[in-house]
């Protein structure tokens, strides 16, 4: 390990650290800032390999409620990754969890079950390879008689490293998604397999909230750099003794950029939280309607979701939106069963005004 990389590591540590903390704090705006970071990773994890939604669309999609046409790729695409998100959840804490070749065949075929006909769930049989946006090949994957040997050898890493405390998790995780990727095990979907296998590894050893500790949504706004990174590592195909520091490195550099930015999110969530607890006492309204306004500048909710995090009824629920449209807070969207509420034009400006603020007051 470089000096530069250890020092970096130590920085994330501090990061980490001071995330974790600030996760793990309650807080009440803190549940619907978990849904907007959860919908803005998957969006820009599917948006990397050509699935384009709204962050409106992904924060619909990716909630309890969210159910997508299955006419339409690009909000299966966001659907399907969110359960295979949902499942890495579930077995970050699973006493009994083991790895095995078959939790990666899972994992694909909860991402990619929308793509029948890429055999989802299963090891590819064929050759495969990766072209450019000029139509070159870039990259080679190994023989498809290799992959069942390959990917045995991948999952044994896994195993030795969920009991190898000498590796810091990062380096773990940026490997895990190394080896996977170049492997290619499946006919499609091996990058969105691959991000989800680094969120496993993260979530395994304690970084609770994978999508707070996830790096899919630097990776899906640096996606040129991100596939510089692997080319440069792979060097065209599949030659697993080449040097990985440089890849590495990207990832760990990604970590910092994506833990500092999360930080900084928190901040403003506090900050707006506390300006619409001051809109509201400023009318005489009930407190809950905090929730309302929040989840609306999130992106977009709707009666459920608001009368889950409430805990009132879908009738108070409807009544509240009411209220918050005739004051021109917030602005409906759709009808029948498809009506969600957006925050307004006017609520918007009062928060970044707010916003900022307070980054002028915190210096």
């Amino acid at each position: 390990m470089t000096k530069t990389l250890r020092t970096q590591l130590g920085e994330l540590a501090e990061l980490r650290d001071a995330l974790g903390n600030q996760v793990g704090t309650p807080a009440r705006w803190m549940g619907s800032l978990r849904r907007e970071v959860r919908a803005a990773s998957i969006g820009s994890s599917t948006s990397i390999e050509g699935f384009s939604v709204s962050p409106e669309e992904a924060l619909a999609l990716t909630g309890e409620h969210g159910a997508a046409d299955h006419d339409d790729e690009n909000r299966m695409a966001v659907s399907c990754y969110a359960r295979a998100m949902d499942h890495v959840g579930t077995m970050a804490i699973d006493p009994i969890f083991e790895w095995s070749d078959r939790v990666i065949l899972d994992l694909h075929f909860d991402a990619c079950s929308f793509q029948r006909d890429q055999d989802p769930g299963l090891w590819r049989t064929g050759p495969i390879g990766v072209t450019g946006s000029d139509g070159s090949l870039e990259y080679v994957g190994p023989d498809a008689d290799a992959v069942v040997g390959l990917m045995a050898e991948v999952v044994a890493s896994l195993v030795d490293g969920e009991t190898d405390d000498r590796v810091d998790v990062v380096v773990k995780a940026a490997m895990a998604h190394l080896n996977v990727i170049s492997v290619h095990p499946f006919r499609d979907g091996n990058g969105r397999v691959s991000r989800i296998v680094q969120s496993l590894v993260l979530a395994r050893e304690g970084q609770s909230a994978p999508e707070f500790f996830s790096i899919e949504e630097y990776l899906g706004s640096h996606t040129q750099a991100y596939y510089a990174a692997l080319r440069e590592t792979q060097g065209g195909n599949y030659q697993p003794e080449r040097n990985a520091s440089g890849w590495v490195a990207f990832c760990v550099d990604a970590h910092i950029a994506q833990a500092r930015a999360r930080l900084a999110q928190i901040e403003e969530a506090a900050t707006r939280w506390g300006h619409l607890e001051g809109l509201v006492a400023e009318r005489g309204w009930p407190e809950r309607l905090v929730i309302a306004l929040e989840q609306s500048l999130a992106g977009r909710t709707d009666r459920s979701t608001y009368a889950e995090g409430a805990d009132v009824s879908p009738a108070t629920a409807s009544a509240d939106f009411r209220r918050l449209a005739d004051a021109g807070l917030v602005v409906q969207r759709g009808r029948g069963r498809n009506v969600g509420y957006v925050a307004a034009d006017l609520l918007r400006a009062t928060a970044t005004t707010a916003i900022r603020a307070g980054k002028a007051q915190r210096g």
